[in-house]
């Protein structure tokens, strides 16, 4: 089987790599300018197509004869200025695969989303794939691009592919990875202060790969599932990994009125170039959220086992 995987370069994208690699040759759709770093030294060939998403005709010719395709690739921002970027790529890009994959005759398609892509309510505690995406102040410009690119791959499912979509939540990979989802790792061995109310929901990156591969191997098309270990409460989650990395957990929770004055600040620090913090007024509501996605619906399925946290975290070194 011929499998081609975008952002294969990515955090989640090298590591669907490393799994999909055992069911056959795997093909890597990257941008000139992307670094592999996180793919060296494995043990396959990886076969490299060069393009770019908002390129249909490079997409075209990297799905020539391809078997499967793994759509890994996406901007993760929580940046209150990039939502035009987060559509341009999220929504725009995938589009193009779509119809890349509807013109060239390529039939099967898994979608990565996120659990962003589900939506949030604040009356609900718990959510799984049968949430109705509404409209919330706490659903980001990222979870919007994630839900309207879900839209348009359930559009070519009703034209013909054959798909299957993936919802996972906080990836937790190795700290020397250095992407966006181990930004929660840095703020611990930052010895930050303070630490949110909410829960965290999170997935060690090696199990939800396993995940995919598994699912694509029970040919699970037409469904959608959510990709999550647990929830545990940012305290908890601080402390833990405080303990792994010889930190000082944040010990002091942070008030709402705290929250919004440091969310003003950050506003204006990030204008002035002097901040990259992703912390607006909508990240904080939802770092004070306690809400569980449910993972019931893989489980049953897969009959899953995952890592534990000390395991991930130790890992994660």
């Amino acid at each position: 089987m011929k499998i081609l995987i975008t952002g294969i370069t990515g955090l989640f994208g090298s590591y669907l790599a490393k799994e999909f690699a055992a069911l056959g040759e795997i093909h890597g759709f990257r941008r000139s300018d992307s670094s592999y770093r996180l793919l060296e030294g494995t043990q396959f060939p990886v076969i490299w197509h060069v393009g770019e998403l908002s390129d249909i005709e490079s997409l075209e010719a990297a799905l020539e004869g391809m078997d499967l395709v793994v759509h890994a690739a996406g901007k993760v921002s929580f940046d209150a200025g990039d939502g035009e970027s987060l559509h341009r790529i999220n929504v725009g890009g995938t589009t193009n695969l779509v119809n890349a994959m509807l013109n060239t005759g390529v039939k099967k398609l898994v979608h990565v989303s996120s659990v962003a892509a589900i939506g949030r309510s604040p009356e609900l505690k718990k959510l799984d794939e049968n949430f109705k995406w509404v409209e919330s102040p706490l659903n980001t410009d990222y979870g919007v691009s994630k839900y309207l690119a879900e839209l348009e791959v359930w559009r070519g499912e009703q034209e013909g592919l054959d798909l299957l979509v993936v919802n996972p939540s906080i990836l937790l990979g190795r700290v020397s990875d250095d992407r966006s989802s181990s930004d929660i790792y840095h703020y611990v061995l930052a010895e930050n202060p303070y630490y949110p109310n909410g829960d965290l929901n999170y997935i060690d990156v090696r199990d939800a790969a396993r995940q995919v591969r598994e699912l694509v191997e029970k040919e699970a098309w037409g469904e959608r599932f959510i990709l999550n270990r647990d929830k545990i409460s940012y305290r908890e989650f601080f402390e833990k990994m405080a303990a792994v990395f010889d930190k000082k957990a944040p010990s002091k929770p942070v008030s709402s009125a705290l929250l919004g004055m440091a969310v003003f600040f950050n506003a204006i620090f990030r204008k002035l170039g002097l901040s990259k913090s992703p912390l607006n007024k909508k990240t904080a509501m939802i770092s004070q959220q306690k809400v569980f996605f449910d993972n019931t619906k893989v489980n049953k399925l897969l009959g899953s086992s995952y890592h534990s946290l000390d395991e991930t975290l130790k890992w994660s070194k």
